[in-house]
């Protein structure tokens, strides 16, 4: 694993320094309020811990997409009172990144206070990761902090940017994800397996193609599985299937071959003739006997049996996305079922699993398992981008600055 600066290699005490802190309060809202925190949560510890140290606090983020102008329904002040609420203390709203109006503040504010700065995204440098933008946001602080791993595969100014410009440290929830990161692919105990679902191909491509030489055991479900399985010329009848990407399929199914990763695609499937709740033609069959007029919909219950002995093979194991049609019962049944092996495995120490993805985190807290799994990314393209083997810039620019 790369080296980078922790919080734990601060000073004890930050009496009089100015700490900008990029967080992810990209919330979902409903009704003015944000429906889900989790993202404030994960950062409230970094937050408070260099606010109880004296520093004064200067959070950074941004809120939807106003692609470089200012708008009313798109500034952070909307979820200050969420973020007051989560860390149990008041916070100054400031609504500006740079300028008079942040050092006329930063002097109002006392050691241990916390400023919340308006949305980066209002500024066009942002995005363009301008560095005369980001030396007017470093101008006003002293140190650095990176605490949105959700954010770090973009190169913006306030992701990477800063991190050439201050001293640069990882917040706890990033430094907390990157651990979890290496220890599923990094630098893994073996046996390894990997779950990939999902509808297409197409839109997981670069990750399959990278954990075919990662894993010794590559779980594929979802509707990609189906455009496989016809490029083994399984008939797939009506399924959700891309046809025109079985020479791609057949590629990354050569390439797990010659890297010794063992592919597994289900051999007994759950079919309808439509896609509703409990179908009167629901039933179980063989990959091999789905009718013209039939769809797959998810994985069958001998697979996932089979599937559930190979993770008890594993030490390792990273998940990004369903194996079959999760919200529609009785098409979640394959994924709650697996998940819920890999969680007890977890439990009993046998298994480190890592999972990733928005529709993954639904599935397993669908499953009941989330808070059992060794770790649970809420980062989505950022965790994506991760498992294609891509470096992330905002991580990168943390380690480039530990090295120097």
């Amino acid at each position: 694993m790369k080296q980078y600066r922790t919080l734990d290699d601060l000073p004890d005490d930050l009496r009089g320094k100015v700490a900008l802190v990029r967080v992810d309060l990209n919330l979902p809202m409903i009704e003015g309020r944000a429906s889900d925190v989790t993202r404030v949560e994960a950062s409230a510890p970094t937050i408070l811990e260099l606010a109880d140290a004296g520093a004064k606090v200067l959070l950074l983020a941004h809120f939807g997409r106003p692609k470089g102008a200012r708008s009313s329904v798109m500034s952070t002040s909307i979820v200050q009172g969420d973020v007051e609420r989560v860390l149990g203390r008041e916070i100054m709203f400031i609504p500006e990144v740079m300028g008079p109006v942040v050092e006329q503040s930063i002097g109002i504010l006392r050691d241990g206070d916390i400023g919340l700065l308006d949305n980066v995204r209002f500024w066009p440098g942002e995005e363009a990761n301008d560095p005369l933008f980001a030396q007017g946001m470093a101008a006003h602080g002293d140190i650095y902090v990176n605490d949105a791993f959700s954010a770090a595969h973009r190169a913006h100014a306030s992701t990477e940017g800063l991190a050439h410009l201050l001293p640069a440290y990882a917040g706890r929830a990033m430094e907390k994800e990157l651990r979890a990161l290496d220890a599923a692919l990094g630098s893994p105990e073996p046996p390894v397996a990997a779950v990939v679902g999902g509808a297409k191909v197409s839109s997981k491509l670069a990750v399959l193609e990278n954990l075919v030489g990662q894993v010794q055991h590559l779980i594929i479900g979802g509707g990609m599985a189906n455009t496989f399985l016809a490029a083994r010329g399984v008939n797939v009848g009506k399924s959700l299937c891309e046809h025109d990407l079985a020479s791609t399929a057949n590629a990354i199914l050569d390439a797990a071959d010659h890297a010794g990763c063992t592919v597994h695609l289900p051999y007994d499937v759950v079919v309808a003739k439509e896609f509703a709740a409990n179908p009167p033609s629901l039933r179980t069959c063989n990959v091999h006997e789905v009718a013209p007029d039939e769809m797959i919909l998810d994985v069958g219950p001998a697979a996932v049996e089979s599937l559930a002995d190979v993770l008890k093979t594993c030490r390792t194991l990273v998940w990004n996305g369903p194996l079959g049609a999760f919200e529609t019962a009785p098409f979640d049944t394959a994924t709650v079922a697996l998940a819920r092996t890999a969680a007890a495995l977890t439990q009993d120490g046998s298994l480190i699993s890592v999972a990733g993805g928005g529709d993954t985190v639904a599935a397993l807290n669908h499953a009941g398992v989330a808070e059992q799994f060794s770790y649970v990314s809420t980062a989505g393209g950022a965790f994506l981008e991760w498992m294609e083997g891509r470096e992330l810039p905002g991580v990168k620019a943390l380690a480039q600055d530990r090295a120097a």
